[in-house]
């Protein structure tokens, strides 16, 4: 039979002797099949060369099994950067859906378009990653409203309570405060912070709460004229370093919002004759792959890529299953290299 024709879910429950539906449940790994009738199943599954038909799977059970991974565009002179740290999440996202048995589509977005009408309420994917967004003031009406059509969906980004929709996020008060303790404890005085300082962008604003917090526990004043804005780009990065030193108040270090702005102004700070570490130091946050490669290599915060896409897809999955779920805040850790010693 399997020599003439492709194998159906038919056959299968003929030689099994169970129902066709008894044998979809058991392929989909169903708790409702007893664990003796599934591997019977499963092991003339295997006899037969029998596959599972996704998309005719998927009609009938009105899951597409795929999710959408939107990666939105930060704001740059192309329009084409995309964060570094997102794409090192790519591989234990991809591992996760496959595991699950899922697809995983890759799409880049412009933070304007209607992107949850392309993929969950076309029937595209059965929920959405969300990674990027710009302004978190602009962005958040967007999350109030998919909670309300009840889309399924994550994001990576700032934890706070009352928040519309799951986030997964990094614990970047703690992250922040463990970059500037690190250069108090380098005996460093004059210590500046590169990136916005507000709402509208809360993972750097909580960022730059735990560098507050980090000054004034060794009773450092806190100069607001050594916060510099700057949104997580090269660009802004090198615009920021140029104002700092434009403005003229002395530092000796700086506490970066990310590897992104570090990298930027430490080539500003050597193109004008200063060392790093030895005039200023500098610390960054993400731990993209450019840190380590970087002269001097930058010390930074890790945040774990592959944790963070793990606990992304497992959390999107435990939604759209109707379990319980949460936003979950991950720990971050220092790795000091010559940039700051």
């Amino acid at each position: 039979m399997a020599g003439q024709r492709k194998a159906t879910s038919f056959d299968i429950a003929h030689l099994a002797g169970v129902s066709q539906p008894t044998v979809s449940r058991a392929l989909r790994g169903s708790p409702t099949v007893s664990p003796a009738t599934r591997q019977r199943i499963e092991a003339i599954a295997k006899q037969l060369n029998y596959t599972v038909d996704r998309a005719a799977s998927g009609l009938r059970s009105g899951h597409s099994r795929t999710l959408a991974l939107l990666l939105f565009r930060d704001p740059s002179p192309d329009d084409t950067l995309i964060n570094p740290f997102f794409l090192a999440m790519l591989g234990s996202m991809m591992s996760s859906c496959a595991e699950a048995g899922y697809d995983l589509l890759v799409s880049f977005q412009q933070p304007s378009s209607n992107w949850q009408a392309d993929y969950e309420q076309s029937h595209r994917a059965d929920g959405l990653i969300l990674l990027g967004y710009g302004d978190y003031a602009d962005y958040r009406q967007r999350l109030v409203d998919m909670v309300e059509r009840g889309t399924h969906f994550v994001r990576w980004g700032h934890v706070q309570a009352g928040q519309p929709g799951l986030t997964i996020g990094c614990d970047n008060v703690a992250g922040g405060r463990s970059a500037a303790e690190h250069l108090v404890a380098q005996g460093r005085r004059r210590i500046a912070f590169l990136g916005d300082a507000t709402d509208h962008y809360p993972e750097f604003h909580d960022r730059y709460l735990g560098y507050v917090a980090a000054l004034e526990a060794a009773g450092l004043p806190i100069d607001p004229r050594l916060q510099v804005p700057a949104i997580s780009t090269e660009e802004a990065g090198t615009r920021a370093a140029e104002d700092l030193l434009d403005r003229g108040d002395p530092f000796d270090a700086i506490v970066a919002a990310s590897d992104l702005i570090a990298l930027a102004a430490m080539r500003v700070f050597v193109n004008v004759g200063l060392r790093v570490p030895e005039d200023v130091a500098i610390v960054g946050f993400d731990d993209i792959p450019a840190a380590s490669l970087a002269n001097p290599p930058l010390t930074t915060v890790v945040q774990d890529a592959g944790a963070a896409g793990r606990r992304l897809i497992d959390t999107l999955l435990a939604r759209i299953r109707g379990e319980p779920t949460q936003s979950v805040v991950l720990p971050t850790r220092l790795v000091v290299r010559r940039s700051s010693v």
